[in-house]
């Protein structure tokens, strides 16, 4: 009851701020700051930034697919060395399977819904978070032939790159690259395991055991491969190649299998490897979300992984603003800036770990994070994640949205060939890589088909964004950004119930006023 009062006094104030101006000001001024009160539509960015990955599929689609300007596509990956690779995901906005990417978003999705399922549900887009978590593991597993073999990429990305065209049409060679034990990749191994086991926890209460059962026991088997033919996927990697080593991902995927299973096994290797450092988590560095993990574990009273909580206590001081060893700026407008390339992929990954840290530090008590001229407290923490979905979302000096489809100011020449030319079924005909090339990759028209939900690399450091679709660096979407932005996103929603509460009466009183 006293919340209820609450929001009817502060709608009563933003009612009197509109007549007579809060200060004695102007009305409009009143006006702007009620403004502030409200949060952007949560419930729409999230179910958004879940259906953005049914554009994405790569193969045959199912009946129930909602995004219906794509088509069928693939359907014959793997066949040189006969296996099935259909399925998974474009990663991008071009039309090769990148395994390394994928199986990161894979896992991001599946940390979103085992620590937001709540607020996942509530928002009623549970089944559709499990269904893009799906649709990765299968491939992931089908990519999975035998104890010593991942598929990690199909299609040759450099002959993807010179052609634009539908994936519906691409004709380039679907080149398949494998990691074995003769040619070993432990940072595409292991984040394979990771995925899975990840994957695993969303599932592992179905009253159908069957897929969680394969979850794990070839996440168990990725995990053995990546550890005992360790090598670094840098060494056998056209695209997407690791920088980082291989640490973070035996850290990452041994962290989940540990939370998985509870298998010793796993938390000795957490024990006797700790180490390494990062101001950013992304699809090549794992250690943030690595020592996040083992931290919970730490705060559960694992106290021998402690080496882990001082890594990531390192990284939020690194990204929050006025901590004192600040090593990521944030620009005027207040987004979190890494790199002048996709830099929004670094965002929401941040966004996604201060979220879910946040949360574990409130529910053993409120800890601080100590930085060298500051702390942070939980809802400090949380904040700033918030503010990060917030700037995406339009609260930013351009007052636009970065998530395609997302209020009336959004990208609309996104760097993505699928979207940019139009349907298979609109134009049913062949578009061909030249003619995709010379007609619909340099037009400055909007996009024809809609990606609905896709978050593009973002603005540069002075927030400044030119929507070119031949600009891939800032307007090409990517999954692993929509898989982090999808738990910082529920992570909001869960923070911001209440002022929710306030913006549905000051919505409803906008009427009257």
């Amino acid at each position: 009851m006293a919340v209820k009062v609450w929001v009817f006094i502060v709608a009563l104030m933003c009612i009197g701020a509109v007549g007579l101006g809060a200060d004695g000001g102007s009305a409009a001024s009143s006006r702007d700051g009620c403004r502030r009160l409200r949060s952007p539509n949560y419930h729409g960015a999230l179910a958004k930034a879940i259906l953005f990955f049914e554009g994405q599929r790569s193969g045959r689609l199912p009946a129930n697919q909602r995004v219906k300007w794509r088509g069928d596509s693939a359907l014959t990956d793997g066949q040189p060395e006969n296996v099935n690779l259909t399925g998974g995901y474009y990663d991008a906005g071009d039309n090769v399977k990148f395994g390394f990417p994928m199986v990161f978003s894979v896992t991001l999705l599946s940390w979103s819904a085992v620590e937001y399922r709540d607020e996942v549900a509530a928002a009623g887009q549970l089944r559709y978070l499990r269904s893009a978590i799906q649709w990765g593991a299968d491939f992931l597993l089908r990519a999975h032939t035998s104890p010593t073999t991942l598929y990690t990429q199909v299609g040759d990305g450099n002959a993807d790159h010179q052609c634009w065209e539908r994936p519906e049409d691409m004709d380039t060679p679907r080149t398949l690259y494998k990691i074995t034990q003769s040619s070993p990749g432990s940072e595409a191994a292991g984040e394979a395991a990771a995925a899975l086991a990840a994957a695993y926890l969303v599932f592992r209460d179905d009253r159908d055991k069957t897929l969680a059962t394969q979850l794990l026991a070839a996440s168990r088997s990725l995990f053995d491969f990546a550890n005992d033919y360790r090598g670094s996927y840098q060494l056998s990697c056209p695209f997407y190649c690791s920088y980082s080593g291989y640490q973070d991902e035996l850290q990452w995927a041994s962290a989940w299998l540990y939370r998985a299973t509870k298998d010793s096994k796993y938390l000795d290797f957490l024990q006797n490897n700790q180490g390494g450092s990062a101001t950013e988590f992304s699809w090549d560095n794992k250690y943030p979300g690595a020592q996040l993990l083992a931290t919970q574990e730490y705060l559960a009273g694992r106290t021998e992984l402690e080496g882990y909580k001082r890594g990531l206590d390192s990284f939020v001081c690194a990204v929050m603003p006025n901590s004192g060893n600040t090593q990521i700026r944030t620009t005027p407008g207040g987004l979190l800036f890494t790199r002048d390339s996709v830099n929004l992929q670094y965002t929401t990954t941040a966004a996604l770990l201060l979220s879910i840290y946040s949360k574990t530090l409130s529910s053993v008590g409120d800890q601080v994070v100590q930085c060298s001229a500051a702390s942070f407290s939980p809802d400090q923490i949380s904040s700033f994640a918030t503010s990060q979905v917030d700037y995406i979302l339009g609260d930013n000096p351009k007052g636009m949205s970065y998530m395609v489809g997302f209020s009336s100011k959004f990208p609309r020449r996104i760097h993505h060939r699928g979207s940019s030319i139009p349907s298979i079924k609109a134009l049913p005909r062949k578009v061909t890589c030249n003619e995709g090339f010379s007609s619909w990759f340099p037009t400055s028209n909007s996009n024809p088909n809609t990606h609905v939900g896709a978050i593009i690399g973002g603005p540069d450091g002075n927030d400044q964004f030119s929507d070119n679709r031949e600009d891939s660096t800032h307007s090409e979407p990517a999954t692993y950004i929509n898989a982090a932005f999808v738990g910082a996103c529920a992570a909001a929603l869960g923070q911001n119930q209440l002022k929710e509460t306030v913006d549905d009466i000051a919505s409803a009183l906008s009427d009257i006023i």
